[in-house]
């Protein structure tokens, strides 16, 4: 993986992108005006101190005006305090802004993520959209309180000092000038060298980010296969190049701030040898000389701010072309303007559907058949035949692109997204527990499920023998992706979550594939209460589990290639006699789980 791959390679500042940003600020017209006439008044009062300590030396001290004194005093005084009152003003209106923006931005980014299809997941890191929602976010909350809101203020302070310098004696204000040329070319040097330095620290946190979250997420794999060394070894990498590339802007920042304030002594030597000569031939007053000195050091400090904040902008830029970049991921997978209602009982067509995940590579080929409504109809064949596929169109996690899949003759892509998932409830193989309670996590956040279904649900699917143990029963907290329980314990839970929710259709996805026979036992009946009354689509590797389900469909290198009971389908001594063969002679006392509907 390149360096580079994660980041954006484009100009500094990008009107187009910066036009974007500026709409996150428009809620907050009226507290960005409040900050920007705080810092108007605050680089104004600013230039006040350097005149008034003119006034005193050329006026006040030399004909010892106590009085005069005591007055340039008190002005001086509330000076600062007002300063002090505008900038305190500014910062706090500032950081608020900045924090709501942050808040809507975040927000608007994670309901994206929320719409957006799985096949761009398959094509995401997890960690590299963690960046997104953290790391480029902080960015922009930087960019606005430290940024584009406050240079205001700092070009507002260089062209004030500048027009006071000229106002005051022009002749000296070129000499305080001439070091401008300097000027330019250290910025230019700090900013050519410090914007590929910040891009790779950019990148390398990228990297850090999804190296992280692969591993933490994959660590019992890692200790299993004893890679502990070698991932800390590739981590140790990682980690050292962020160290040095932050090392390497650190260079540039120390060459660079004492380069800003070797060239403002420069000035201030230049205005005490030519003005200090004026001085002594009396063409210059001190208090002027002294004013110029102090306005001098002023004048160089915005200068270096604005170039730290040419840091801000770049890295806003980049990471506000990351943002929108995901922002403006098309959704391929939605709901249509003028949605359809089935208005049958539920049949399930496939319609001579083909797909592909990889362009060129299809998975189904030309499948079609019919599910009737209650009927329960399993999918068998080798991995990687397309029965998980199946599932994954029929709930539209991806769109077919040839062929249609119908319910009661309505095509699913002219339906409503989300009232077609809340007709179907999914029980999978690898089941997702989040971190919260066991009634949530059967609930998951439908306060319209009261605690009394819950408990019903779990009782139904016998996971209460289990729950009942646990040291708060239903309000036991479940730690990150279920880790405190079992297998088999989660995938209780997870029948109880489709019974619960009550759906007309119910998909079970290798749901029994990873529990143990006593479990099983537990799944049997469990599996006769959720299905009865309920389309189902079960997919299995183990023949035994769908033996007695109404039909087998038997796929084979993505063609529908079988039909039938599981007798009929025996006698036919195809590929599913085969399968059965294969799974029956080295398990030959394999229980049967899903027994046939007139017994069950």
């Amino acid at each position: 993986m390149s360096i580079h791959e994660d980041e954006v390679i484009g100009r500094a500042y990008d009107a187009r992108l910066m036009r974007r940003l500026l709409t996150y600020l428009a809620p907050y017209r009226p507290q960005v005006a409040v900050a920007i006439g705080a810092i108007l008044a605050h680089a104004l009062l600013e230039l006040v101190p350097p005149y008034l300590t003119k006034v005193v030396i050329d006026r006040y001290i030399p004909t010892g005006d106590l009085s005069g004194l005591g007055l340039i005093a008190v002005i001086f005084l509330l000076t600062l305090c007002g300063s002090f009152a505008f900038e305190y003003l500014q910062t706090a209106t500032m950081q608020t802004i900045g924090q709501r923006i942050m808040f809507d931005l975040r927000m608007h980014i994670h309901g994206r993520l929320n719409r957006l299809d799985l096949r761009f997941y398959d094509r995401n890191p997890v960690g590299r959209l963690m960046t997104r929602v953290t790391t480029d976010v902080d960015a922009l909350n930087e960019l606005f309180t430290s940024g584009v809101v406050p240079v205001i203020g700092d070009v507002f302070t260089l062209v004030g000092i500048m027009a006071v310098l000229v106002w005051m004696d022009w002749r000296l204000a070129v000499v305080a000038f001439s070091v401008l040329p300097l000027i330019v070319l250290i910025t230019q040097w700090f900013r050519r060298n410090v914007r590929e330095s910040y891009r790779t620290v950019r990148a390398w946190i990228a990297r850090i980010n999804a190296y992280l979250q692969e591993r933490i997420t994959g660590m019992s794999t890692v200790h299993l296969f004893r890679r502990e060394a070698r991932d800390f070894a590739a981590f140790d990498e990682i980690n050292r190049q962020h160290r040095d590339a932050n090392l390497q802007s650190i260079f540039f920042y120390a060459v660079f701030y004492p380069a800003i304030e070797l060239v403002s002594a420069l000035a201030s030597a230049l205005i005490i040898w030519v003005g200090g000569g004026w001085v002594i031939q009396e063409t210059l007053t001190l208090g002027s000389l002294v004013a110029f000195l102090l306005y001098a050091q002023r004048f160089f400090r915005p200068i270096s701010d604005m170039s730290e904040k040419f840091n801000v902008l770049q890295g806003a830029m980049a990471s506000s072309e990351r943002i929108f970049t995901l922002l403006d991921t098309p959704i391929e997978v939605a709901s249509p303007l003028r949605p359809a209602t089935p208005a049958g009982p539920g049949a399930i067509a496939f319609e001579h559907v083909t797909f592909a995940y990889v362009e060129g590579e299809p998975v189904l080929r030309d499948v079609s058949f019919r599910v009737e409504p209650g009927e329960r109809v399993a999918f068998v064949g080798a991995t990687g035949a397309g029965k998980t596929t199946i599932v994954n169109l029929l709930l539209r996690f991806y769109d077919v692109r040839q062929g249609r899949i119908t319910i009661d003759g309505v095509d699913i892509r002219d339906m409503d997204l989300a009232r077609l998932r809340a007709t179907i409830g999914l029980v999978l193989q690898d089941v997702h527990l989040f971190s919260g309670t066991i009634a949530g996590n059967v609930r998951l956040g439908n306060e319209a499920i009261t605690d009394r279904e819950v408990r019903a649900a779990i009782e139904a699917v016998h996971a209460n023998v289990f729950v009942d143990r646990l040291p708060q029963g239903l309000g036991t907290a479940v730690a990150e992706r279920g880790a405190t329980l079992s297998v088999g314990q989660k995938q209780l839970l997870s029948f109880a979550r489709a019974l619960a929710f009550n759906r007309p259709i119910l998909i079970l996805d290798e749901a029994t594939s990873s529990v143990d026979t006593e479990t099983e036992l537990l799944i049997r009946d469990a599996l006769k209460v959720i299905m009865r009354g309920r389309t189902t689509l079960a997919i299995a590797h183990r023949l035994s589990t769908i033996q007695g389900m109404d039909r087998i469909l038997v796929l084979h290198k993505g063609q529908l290639r079988e039909s039938g009971t599981h007798q009929a389908l025996l006698a036919a001594r195809g590929i599913y006699h085969r399968l059965y063969q294969l799974q029956f002679q080295s398990d030959p006392a394999r229980p049967t789980l899903i027994e046939n509907p007139a017994r069950a």
